[in-house]
């Protein structure tokens, strides 16, 4: 069991859009993550029939200490002219996770990413008092906010930011 828990010590949860127009910046994501050594998870990594998707989420997010939740996607769909709603739901759900759950899981520590540092607070003021880190729609600075959050949280001596954007 702590060999489990030790292979999973790496683990980052990423909760963003999966649509095109997102694309450049999760694959930056998913770059910054594996070139710091950690293991990006994300819903997208399993299709299995048999499993709900908020079931597939909760496993990942009980799984995974670390947690990166991009919000820059909220704004209308065009064709039901409803905000998007996954993204602040699935983080609600690691916040739960964090709050409420016991050992390993309050130890969960969260980044929470936006096109602006205080946009949120139109959308989602509960969060008012959290640090939103902006990354501009820029898929490089996406990789340095991530990699310099990475460093912080979890106390490694990583790459620089500048040296992973240009391996990028």
């Amino acid at each position: 069991m702590a060999a489990a828990r030790r292979a999973g010590a790496r683990d980052v949860f990423v909760n963003c859009p999966f649509d095109v127009e997102y694309h450049d910046t999760f694959r930056a994501l998913i770059f910054v993550i594996i070139a710091c050594g950690f293991r990006p998870r994300a819903s997208l990594e399993t299709d299995d029939g048999g499993e709900t998707r908020i079931e597939k989420l909760y496993r990942f997010i009980e799984a995974c200490p670390f947690g990166v939740h991009d919000l820059s996607r909220t704004e209308l769909d065009q064709r039901y002219r409803l905000p998007r709603f996954n993204m602040p739901l699935e983080l609600g759900i690691f916040l739960g996770a964090k709050r409420y759950g016991h050992g390993r899981q309050r130890r969960k520590c969260v980044l929470i990413l936006d096109r602006s540092k205080y946009r949120y607070q139109r959308f989602i003021s509960d969060l008012a008092g959290v640090d939103i880190h902006a990354h501009s729609g820029r898929p490089n600075a996406a990789i340095e906010e991530t990699r310099n959050w990475l460093s912080t949280a979890s106390g490694r001596d990583l790459p620089g930011g500048r040296e992973v954007i240009t391996r990028y």
